[in-house]
């Protein structure tokens, strides 16, 4: 059964059944997130799992995301070797911010967007890196607006003179 909600979206409703327990810490989740409703909560999950779901399912597809990485920066080069890996793979990363942790640890999110079978060898090359301890990789159907049209058609900047 579908009808309009608030703001002129069709929503379809559904019933399910879900153990005692589950349905317990699904309304505990809830509440600790400060959400108005379950159905609020479940669309998010579904949403997620779609997007997973349609990454492993679809590698040719293009997906946009976040690759989030945790590492340790006193292990020989490893802030070389990840910046050259996102060099290997300039078409798909975006932009990259890096924060230092305690520790001589590090906290690097990546903007990516591209094939999700790019995006999956991406995150398998930086998971190579000696010293990457976390890796992940939160991916979304929406998609970033290209950036530069010319560019992405094949058009080019003009040569800036050499001096």
């Amino acid at each position: 059964m579908s009808s309009l909600a608030p703001n002129s979206t069709p929503v379809a409703r559904l019933s399910m059944s879900l153990p005692a327990p589950l349905s317990t810490a699904l309304d505990r989740m809830v509440g600790e997130r400060g959400l108005p409703s379950r159905s609020q909560l479940i669309a998010e999950l579904i949403r997620n799992a779609l997007a997973e779901h349609g990454a492993a399912t679809r590698p040719d597809g293009i997906l946009a995301g976040t690759v989030t990485l945790i590492y340790r920066g006193d292990r020989g080069l490893v802030r070389q070797q990840l910046a050259q890996t996102q060099q290997d793979y300039l078409k798909e990363v975006i932009s990259s911010q890096h924060v230092f942790l305690e520790g001589d640890q590090s906290l690097e999110v990546m903007l990516v967007q591209g094939p999700a079978e790019r995006l999956q060898a991406l995150c398998d090359a930086l998971r190579a890196v000696r010293g990457v301890q976390q890796l992940h990789l939160f991916t979304t159907t929406a998609l970033l607006p290209p950036l530069h049209e010319d560019l992405q058609e094949g058009g080019h900047f003009p040569a800036l003179p050499e001096e």
